[in-house]
């Protein structure tokens, strides 16, 4: 059994001294992993505002690095992330900007690469409290706390898409607590970000991908 020191807890429950530099940054990295849905080979961490100036110091690299591997904010195994990465082989930079505007005191941006190649990016900001916004995904805007079951899905947008969505969760009977659309430009790549406070299931995936214009589909369960 792994015991969790009250030295290593403050706030919310997790490893480090901050729920900010530390809870947060392990959740954001995590919704990042989730969000690739396999085992990067690579990533790189853009670090702004505070995050820039005390990223080792409160272990935001750490926690960081963690989250990446899959690690909740109060695993234990954050605190040898560096040696576990290491391990597995997963290649990891740190780049500080500190003249860079994230949007927000705690802003990272998470590239994520895969072995063949392809990569994802994210912008995150940790706001308080061990809680967190996804605020950019590869060039696109978007605004998901990950609080609640949140479905993201990569489309062209074209007419009859959102419908589409709609349509096949009304089938699952998922009731849909917030639902968005955000897009580079008109007619182009989109996401459409749709959140439950109840589970969504995992084969509305497949159904939402049979249409011509989804173009991915990602499930980040509660």
């Amino acid at each position: 059994m792994n015991y969790i020191s009250i030295f290593d807890v403050i706030g919310p429950e997790m490893i480090g001294p901050s729920s900010s530099h530390t809870a947060g940054a392990a959740a954001m990295a995590l919704l990042a992993r989730k969000l690739f849905a396999e085992d990067p080979v690579a990533v790189q961490f853009t670090l702004y505002g505070s995050f820039s100036k005390t990223y080792s110091g409160h272990g935001t690299d750490k926690a960081l690095l963690g989250g990446v591997q899959g690690f909740e904010p109060n695993d234990v195994r954050i605190r040898d992330a560096f040696a576990l990465a290491d391990q597995s082989g997963l290649q990891y930079e740190f780049v500080i900007d500190e003249e860079g505007d994230g949007g927000h005191p705690n802003t990272a941006d998470i590239l994520l690469t895969a072995a063949d190649g392809r990569q994802l990016f994210v912008r995150g900001w940790s706001i308080g409290g061990g809680k967190v916004k996804i605020v950019k995904i590869d060039n696109i805007e978007v605004d998901f706390t990950g609080e609640y079951s949140t479905l993201i899905v990569k489309q062209l947008d074209k007419p009859g898409v959102v419908a589409w969505l709609t349509s096949c969760l009304a089938l699952q009977d998922v009731n849909i607590a917030f639902m968005r659309l955000f897009r580079e430009a008109k007619g182009e790549i989109a996401y459409t970000i749709i959140e439950s406070d109840e589970k969504i299931p995992a084969d509305v995936l497949e159904a939402l991908g049979a249409h011509k214009n989804v173009l991915a589909t990602r499930l980040v369960q509660i």
